[in-house]
């Protein structure tokens, strides 16, 4: 039967947007750099907005290196060793966690670290300046405590540090204090920082504290709440980044048996755990709370955050959060936030729509053909001093996002 010139063109438009959807899926490669260096369980990679591009790149075991601008390079100098003022009873996830530097760096010298800490067992955030003498090195001597968070366990630590790139406060991200099941049950509770996003102000002081509570932090009247925290309801997050360009904070949280998220961070945001894990009810609450004589419903009047995105355990077992892409190499990423997971290797891009306050893409650029030897295990995510993407391994390799060869 003879096809209506209707039909033919309504077939050739489903083609035409068939193939343009094709046409326009990233594919990528993942490109070694620095392969002539070697690294322990590199998490950080810090590029000061000092005009240097200068890259700072912070290992777990607690060593920070200079790197040179020149990728095959054989050589790396050190920057600052805090393994004399760590603390870890476990290197699994304790040791050097985070590090920033100042918004005002060029001018201040000013950077911040987070690490573990023993007897009792904490997270400490701490400020440092850079050597007046050499600024290729940090002064060891300038150390000044901010924040110290008790940790029950030596899991669930986090110690993710960012700055806001609009208003220059400082928000820590902070897990539930270790163990499974949320069994500490912490993350709900307004008096502690456990399994929290918090927010100070680094420049300010609030009466003895060294550091200022900005006024406009959701909690600061609720006289027994800690007035620092911004979100709660996290597990373990690792992974965060505020987009410049549109300003949504996104966040990455370690699930424990059935998802990995990642969530919009919002003022005062309650994104569930332990109540639930991903956008499910936690299974094994009812079982936890019996002994305890506690109801395990989620209180009527809560109003839980909704993941913007969650994976189950067929595509891998702990999320690695990383950044919003805005690089010139890779048009198709632009706009998306890179994340991957830690023990299959799998890597993405996801879009989220800020009108419509939901993700409409998320792109599977990276998908190891043997899951159990893949080919980088992340750790982070980060831009380099153009915004083009690099990505860090647990193995001590190290890759660009580079188009497909």
């Amino acid at each position: 039967m003879q096809k209506s010139p209707a039909t033919l063109f309504f077939a050739a438009a489903l083609a035409l947007i068939a193939f343009s959807a094709h046409a326009a899926d990233p594919q990528i490669s993942l490109t070694p750099i620095y392969s002539h260096l070697e690294f322990e369980r590199p998490l950080s990679l810090q590029i000061p907005d000092d005009g240097t591009n200068r890259r700072f790149l912070a290992e777990q075991t607690g060593k920070i290196k200079l790197l040179s601008a020149d990728e095959k390079a054989g050589e790396a100098s050190l920057f600052f060793d805090v393994t004399d003022r760590m603390g870890v009873e476990k290197d699994f996830e304790e040791g050097l966690l985070g590090m920033v530097f100042h918004p005002n760096f060029k001018n201040n010298g000013r950077f911040f670290l987070t690490y573990s800490k023993q007897g009792p067992k904490r997270l400490v955030l701490s400020e440092f300046q850079v050597s007046k003498d050499d600024p290729n090195k940090a002064d060891p001597a300038s150390e000044r405590v901010l924040i110290e968070v008790q940790q029950p366990e030596w899991n669930h630590n986090s110690g993710n540090i960012l700055f806001d790139p609009k208003d220059g406060l400082l928000y820590l991200t902070v897990g539930d204090g270790g163990m499974k099941n949320g069994v500490f049950m912490l993350s709900q509770k307004l008096t502690r920082w456990n399994g929290k996003v918090l927010r100070i102000d680094v420049d300010g002081r609030t009466g003895d504290l060294p550091y200022g509570i900005p006024e406009d932090n959701p909690f600061i009247n609720d006289p027994i709440a800690c007035p620092e925290i911004w979100a709660l309801g996290l597990r373990n997050p690792w992974g965060s980044a505020i987009d410049p360009e549109t300003g949504l904070f996104f966040l990455a949280d370690v699930g424990q048996d059935l998802y990995e998220e990642i969530n919009i961070i919002k003022k005062a945001g309650n994104y569930g755990w332990e109540y639930r894990e991903g956008n499910t009810a936690f299974p094994l609450r009812a079982a936890m709370m019996a002994p305890l004589g506690k109801k395990p419903d989620v209180p009527a009047d809560l109003d839980l955050e909704e993941p913007i995105h969650q994976y189950d355990r067929s595509d891998g077992l702990s999320i690695t959060g990383g950044f919003v892409y805005r690089g010139k190499a890779i048009p198709a990423l632009a706009g998306h936030f890179l994340y991957g997971d830690w023990r299959f290797g799998n890597l993405w891009a996801l879009h989220y729509d800020a009108d419509s306050k939901k993700m409409d893409a998320n792109y599977h650029i990276e998908k190891p053909a043997d899951l159990s030897a893949p080919t980088v295990q992340p750790t982070g995510f980060y831009p380099d001093e153009n915004g083009e993407a690099i990505v860090l391994g647990w193995k001590g390799n190290i890759f660009r996002i580079t188009p497909a060869q």
